[in-house]
């Protein structure tokens, strides 16, 4: 198949990119690269698949064919740009489109409002739009559990209200779900969005809690624990969040022929809370080091507790997030020290 990957310079972008690239798919990547965080990591995630940065610069508006795998290319491209966007639909008319590419960050988008509402709502338009002109088999976007806001009705379920978002970046991802949703009723566009939970695992985002708790007890500074430790969170590994990506992937709704909109919403998570207290605890025995913490007020935009419900998942794909946290922190761990130790 065809698949178009946006955001392939990110972390679930990048296992994405590189789980398609080692089967027999014709993958097309694109990231615009911006600078969130670091990107240096971004620049490394693409190094591992084979994009180098300078061959990436040298390129300019063209596609980077990857010497290590032959059935992926990679072009510096960001989803804003309409014709561009319009265009490579156009050209390529992709089976499946597996759109990634988003601005990330409940704290960020206190700061940054304008970056959500660019690349969020405009940019998944573009996307949107494209898909209605060009129409492919499946697009399958990206989500998030923040869309559940102040809900305080625990596990989340998709069947859940999501009124009452806590921060601008919840509220572009729901509206994202509302917009797909429309365009799956109008054109007859199957779509599915996930609704991803604290995603962590090896090429991490700095900005995230595993990666910062991990700098900080490695290098002795001292962690902000915020609402007091009072926080439960559903930590997911990122290989059972790409087995869930790869699974919806090929559970196009609609294609039995009901007549409904063919449109659907999946929680991703590992189905059970974990209080931020013992999550640090875990980093301190796998490191082997005490964490040094302060603690801090519940932060502006920050929920509670996040648990998913993930028995649509299950019932629909026959996969359900398995990883032990002690096994993914392993693995982060062991990453995070081959990289910046």
């Amino acid at each position: 198949m065809k698949l178009l990957i946006t955001g392939t310079a990110g972390f679930i972008g990048y296992h994405l990119s590189m789980r398609m690239a080692t089967e027999n798919h014709s993958v097309t990547c694109i990231d615009n690269i911006n600078d969130y965080y670091n990107v240096d990591l971004k620049y490394a995630r693409l190094a591992e698949l084979g994009f180098k940065r300078g061959d990436i610069e040298a390129a300019g508006r063209n596609f980077t064919p990857s010497p290590i795998f032959p059935n992926i290319r990679f072009a510096k491209m960001d989803i804003c740009e309409t014709d561009r966007i319009t265009e490579l639909f156009s050209k390529e008319n992709f089976d499946i489109v597996l759109h990634l590419a988003a601005q990330a960050g409940v704290r960020y988008s206190l700061l940054n409002p304008h970056a959500y509402i660019s690349g969020n709502i405009q940019g998944f338009l573009n996307i949107l739009e494209a898909a209605r002109l060009h129409p492919p088999r499946h697009l399958v976007y990206a989500s998030s559990s923040s869309v559940y806001g102040l809900n305080a009705k625990i596990p989340f379920s998709e069947n859940d209200a999501t009124d009452k978002p806590a921060s601008l970046y919840a509220a572009t991802k729901r509206s994202g779900e509302l917009m797909a949703h429309t365009y799956s009723h109008l054109y007859r566009i199957p779509t599915t969005g996930l609704r991803f939970f604290t995603v962590y695992g090896p090429w991490g985002r700095p900005d995230m809690s595993p990666f910062i708790f991990t700098q900080s007890i490695i290098e002795g500074k001292t962690i902000n624990v915020f609402n007091n430790g009072n926080m439960k969170r559903d930590f997911t590994f990122i290989d059972d969040v790409i087995e869930g990506i790869i699974r919806v992937m090929n559970n196009i709704p609609g294609e039995n022929g009901e007549d409904t909109t063919p449109a659907m919403i999946y929680n991703i998570g590992n189905g059970g809370p974990v209080p931020l207290m013992d999550f640090i605890k875990t980093l301190e025995d796998t490191l082997g080091k005490k964490a040094l913490i302060q603690y801090a007020p519940l932060q502006a935009g920050d929920v509670c507790a996040t648990w998913a419900d993930c028995s649509a998942l299950e019932r629909d794909t026959g996969f359900r997030p398995n990883t032990a946290l002690s096994d993914g922190i392993r693995k982060f761990t062991d990453w995070y020290k081959k990289y910046y130790l």
